[in-house]
Order: structure tokens, then C-alpha cells, then sequence
């Protein structure tokens, strides 16, 4: 196995997967803003082309947007990626869409979620390889939502952390690199939708998180309990909303996305939350930077 030697601050490097083109504007995307413009490389790998999304900002349902889509995407993809100055590339593979129904209708053949796991992971391995990150972001066993699509991004991720490092392991994908950290990005919790719900009802205004809240299992765990790493990035939030407001075929800008003032999420919650799930390097727990570890020595 070839280990990552340690780093000085500016060579480090992050590598978040994420399965469709706005994943990686709606899960950590502050984090990647701060990391990029304090210097280090960060590059976002999108696994499919979104091309089976629907469009969900009614601005934007237009017979010339449905026809074009996976250009649109790609467009809405580029844009996002400047303007949270990251790299970015894709995996190549196709979007295997939402199951809807009962029964639940098979995933379609050849898609993303059905391919076989040594062929996708493969591909990871060499984009992996070539990049070169110390950090490597991801989904958790869940895909952060059961879409068949973020439980693979999961399942190669995982896969390819491990694999990536030792030579016999995919040989012609470029010479072996072991990423040093692995985690998983948990942005939808209840502990986070509670403060913002209160902080709204403090300030005046209508919140949009109450019958979400109402619903709650109250049996049900929160990711809060799985987070061992927190990272403060609220001076980059603007470029998260900027980025996300970029994937105009799925996000409505008049949606609760955007219902918080951000200025009150800097105050009540001003981080980004992740799972520390496999690391080659000595940190203590709890963190606030990805990179702890790596930096120090």
C-alpha cells in the first residue's frame, strides 16, 4: 500500500463524490468554498448526469428545457463548480432515476445503481489516483436518502477508499494513492431544523419547518448522534445559495431552501457536519477541520 506522505497546508487536497449534478450544492458546499479559497485543491466527482431528474422550479418547466437536459445539467453543473472554485468531473455514468409506485418498478438496465460495483468502483479508483486527495467526502450507508443512486455513490466511495492505495487493485486505473481520511457529509438533521424553526418564530417570521418537524419519528435517531467533525463556514454560505441557485432545473429560488436569512444561520448554526468513518492518521475527536491531522508535524 502507498501511503500519502504529510502534506504542508497548501498541497493538501479534497475530493467530495456525490451522485447527481446539485448534490454537491446542497450537501457541504460551504465547506468546499472555504477549503478552495484558503488555497487547497478541491475537486467535486459527480457520478451520473442527473439526466432523469425532473425539473422542479416551475420557471424552468419549458419544452426546450425537457428536451435539452442533460446539456442544461452539464451548463448548470460548470456554472456551480465556479462559483464555488472547485474542479470538477464526471464519472460517466447514468442517472438511474427515482423508483416510484407500488410495486416499485426495477431500476433501469444499465444504469448507475445496477452496474456492476467492481466497474464503477474502478472508475472512481482512477479518477482517485489521479487526483491524488488526502480527504475524501462522501454519503453514508443510507445515501443520505434512500435514492438508488446516492446507496452506490456510497458503496464505490467506500470501495474505492480502499482500493485506491494498493497496487494489485485495478492496474491499469494509474499508480496507487491511499486516501488518508474517509467521511460522511450529514446536512438534514433534526437538532439543525429545530434551531432554525425556532430562530424564525424568535425573529417574527412564518417557518417553514414545522409539520416536518410534527412528523418526526420521535423514535427515530438523529444523524446529530453520528457526527464527529464540524466545520464553521458561514462567511461561504452566499457561495453555497449562489452554487445551488445555479442547478435553476432543480431548485425553485422561492423554495425553503433559501427560508432561513443567512445571517441567522451564521448566528444559530454557522457549520457543516460530518462522520469521521475511516482514517490513517491520528485526530481527536470531536473535530473542525477535515484536514485534522494533516497538518500538524
Amino acid at each position: 500500500m502507498v501511503s500519502a506522505d504529510e502534506p504542508p497546508k497548501s498541497r493538501l487536497r479534497l475530493m467530495a463524490v456525490h451522485a447527481h449534478p446539485d448534490d454537491e450544492s446542497s450537501k457541504g458546499a460551504a465547506t468546499m468554498a472555504k477549503y478552495a479559497a484558503e488555497g487547497h485543491e478541491v475537486m467535486v466527482v459527480t457520478c451520473t448526469g442527473g439526466e432523469a431528474g425532473s425539473v422542479l422550479n416551475p420557471a424552468m418547466d419549458r419544452p426546450e428545457v425537457l428536451t435539452n437536459m442533460t446539456e442544461i445539467r452539464r451548463e448548470e453543473m460548470a456554472r456551480a463548480a465556479k462559483i464555488l472554485g472547485v474542479s470538477h468531473t464526471w464519472l460517466g455514468f447514468i442517472d438511474s432515476g427515482l423508483p416510484e409506485g407500488d410495486p416499485l418498478p426495477p431500476v433501469p438496465e444499465g444504469s448507475f445503481a445496477v452496474i456492476p460495483l467492481e466497474e464503477s468502483t474502478g472508475a472512481l479508483v482512477k479518477v482517485i489516483r489521479e487526483f491524488r486527495p488526502h480527504v475524501i467526502v462522501t454519503y453514508d450507508e443510507n445515501g443520505g436518502y434512500p435514492h438508488p443512486d446516492h446507496i452506490r455513490t456510497h458503496e464505490i466511495s467506500v470501495a474505492a477508499f480502499d482500493a485506491a492505495g494498493e497496487a494489485e487493485r485495478y492496474p491499469d486505473a494509474g499508480e496507487p494513492w491511499q486516501p488518508m481520511k474517509l467521511y460522511y457529509v450529514h446536512g438534514f438533521s433534526r437538532a439543525r431544523m429545530t434551531v432554525f424553526h425556532e430562530g424564525l418564530l424568535a425573529r417574527g417570521l412564518e417557518s417553514p419547518y414545522e409539520e416536518w418537524l410534527k412528523s418526526w419519528d420521535p423514535d427515530k435517531a438523529d444523524v446529530m448522534e453520528r457526527v464527529t467533525t464540524r466545520v464553521e463556514c458561514g462567511e461561504y454560505f452566499e457561495q453555497r445559495d449562489e452554487a445551488l441557485k445555479a442547478h435553476a432545473t432543480q431548485i425553485d429560488p422561492n423554495s425553503r431552501w433559501f427560508a432561513v436569512p443567512r445571517d441567522l444561520q451564521r448566528e444559530v448554526w454557522p457549520t457543516e457536519e460530518y462522520e469521521l468513518v475511516r482514517s490513517l492518521v491520528d485526530s481527536t475527536l470531536p473535530e473542525d477541520d477535515l484536514f485534522a491531522g494533516l497538518k500538524e508535524g
